[in-house]
């Protein structure tokens, strides 16, 4: 068995990975479903907003609305994630929170569909990773939804990139009013 994959040490892929979790692991696992009720956020984080029921709208371009990014702060894949949505034409304005599970349990975002950032945009939450492109799509289709999640930390995904440019396949899932999900797009395939 070969210790390389695209020319390039597997060591060196690991290692990437590693790294880039490690960078990111701090406050990143949602509360389990028996937590303690939300407390309030930090007095300089902006409230969360309760998911609206969506009705028909006209579509919200990304310069539109604005995102609102919760993360921890040393969190250093949710900055690279920031920056890719404003990359894309999103407004962004970015709150640092030393516990995320409240921020997670206040969203919506069910048990074990979390990551390490929470944004909100438009009355819906964007869990994690969520390319750009998912993100404007959504806004255009409105789906009665509560969100967007990619769970985890894929390798390769937006603020998740590889040295290598190596993409893990992962997918987008779209959260249902009832917290059940169905894929909503696919990525690394």
């Amino acid at each position: 068995m070969s210790n390389f994959k695209h020319g390039k040490p597997m060591m060196t892929l690991l290692l990437g990975a590693a790294t880039a979790l490690a960078a990111c692991s701090a406050g990143s696992t949602p509360p389990p479903p028996a937590a303690a009720p939300a407390q309030p956020a930090a007095a300089s984080a902006a409230p969360l907003a309760s998911a609206p029921a969506h009705s028909p709208a006209p579509a919200t371009e990304a310069a539109d609305a604005l995102m609102v990014v919760h993360k921890h702060p040393s969190c250093g894949c949710c900055v690279l994630w920031v920056d890719h949505m404003r990359e894309a034409g999103f407004s962004v304005e970015v709150h640092d929170h030393e516990d995320m599970g409240p921020i997670k349990q206040a969203a919506g975002v069910p048990y074990a569909k979390g990551s390490c950032h929470t944004a909100e945009i438009d009355g819906y939450f964007i869990e994690g990773h969520v390319p750009a492109e998912d993100v404007k799509r959504l806004l255009a289709e409105r789906p009665d939804a509560r969100g967007l999640t990619v769970p985890g930390m894929p390798a390769g995904s937006p603020g998740m990139e590889m040295p290598d440019g190596t993409v893990h396949p992962y997918a987008v899932e779209l959260v249902h009013r009832d917290g059940s999900t169905t894929e909503y797009a696919r990525h690394g395939e």
